[in-house]
């Protein structure tokens, strides 16, 4: 291997969850703020994007909010700091509400090749899914950190399920140390 993958780490997709703490008549919301999605027959929830910083705003009735679609846990601050102030001034009250981030989504890479079945072998069938004709990718549950990681021939890896960035990195080295182990990084 050249490069360190952690050097290769790419967030692509943030998942946070907010709420407001009150409910809102999404129809209303919907005729009042400009460039909302909402069909209800569709999907029960508002959408409403954010160009700068690029995400979207799913707004439920409940007043509960989830952003996807950021490309860090920064830009689901100001996203959701854009929403936040596009409903105030719709006069709605809004305090401070707690941001929980709940996914995020990495990609990686480990710089060769892998052979798919000689790691799903190596790794135990016990946290591992793969079944090539179903889907191209090797499913890896991890314990520590808790995630998990897709494995592609191609030595590219998704990492999604962790909390912090630094779930992802975790888990890129435990990958590059089992496969080394088992001498499938060569």
């Amino acid at each position: 291997m050249t490069a360190d993958p952690k050097e290769t780490i790419t967030v692509e997709n943030v998942v946070a969850s907010t709420g407001i703490g009150q409910e809102l008549d999404l129809q209303s919301v919907a005729m009042d703020l400009e460039g909302a999605d909402y069909d209800p027959e569709q999907f029960p929830g508002l959408v409403y994007r954010t160009t700068d910083p690029k995400s979207a705003a799913l707004i439920f009735r409940s007043g509960k909010i989830v952003c996807t679609g950021a490309n860090s846990i920064e830009a689901v601050h100001e996203s959701l700091d854009i929403v936040f102030d596009e409903l105030r001034a719709l006069q709605i009250p809004i305090e401070d509400p707690e941001i929980t981030v709940q996914n995020i989504v990495t990609s990686a890479d480990l710089g060769k090749s892998l052979n798919l079945n000689a790691i799903a072998i190596g790794l135990g069938l016990e946290h591992i899914e793969y079944e090539p004709e179903q889907f191209p990718g090797l499913v890896y549950r991890l314990d520590e950190p808790e995630v998990v990681a897709l494995l592609f021939g191609s030595g590219k890896v998704v990492v999604t399920g962790g909390t912090s960035p630094e779930d992802a990195a975790a888990a890129v080295d435990v990958i590059v140390e089992e496969l080394n182990g088992l001498g499938l990084l060569e």
